[in-house]
């Protein structure tokens, strides 16, 4: 099996923990930073916009449990206007398909 580490952006260097159960955590905390969005500053603008975010607008519109997200843990490669320094798990793309 092939590990492949992101590089870290700017001076920040992820403390990666040295058991299973640590990357486990880590995992977890991870899938749910991606649930909660980019940033609470984004989700309050998306908010004050009178929008809501991706995943609240598919919450409105499926059933619950119906909807299987794929990739949620990727990352833009867009460059430019200083994209390369801000990579959320998230930016308002959440692809995935319904389940009956």
């Amino acid at each position: 099996m092939t590990v492949v580490h992101e590089a870290p952006v700017g001076d920040e260097i992820p403390e990666i923990p040295a058991d299973a159960h640590g990357r486990v955590a880590e995992l977890h905390e991870l899938r749910d930073q991606v649930r909660r969005g980019p940033s609470e500053k984004a989700t309050e603008a998306q908010h004050a916009k009178g929008k809501l975010t991706a995943r609240e607008r598919i919450e409105l519109l499926l059933d619950e449990g119906s909807f299987r997200e794929v990739e949620p843990l990727r990352r833009h490669r867009a460059t430019g206007f200083g994209l390369e320094a801000k990579k959320p798990h998230t930016d308002g793309v959440v692809v995935g398909w319904g389940t009956v």
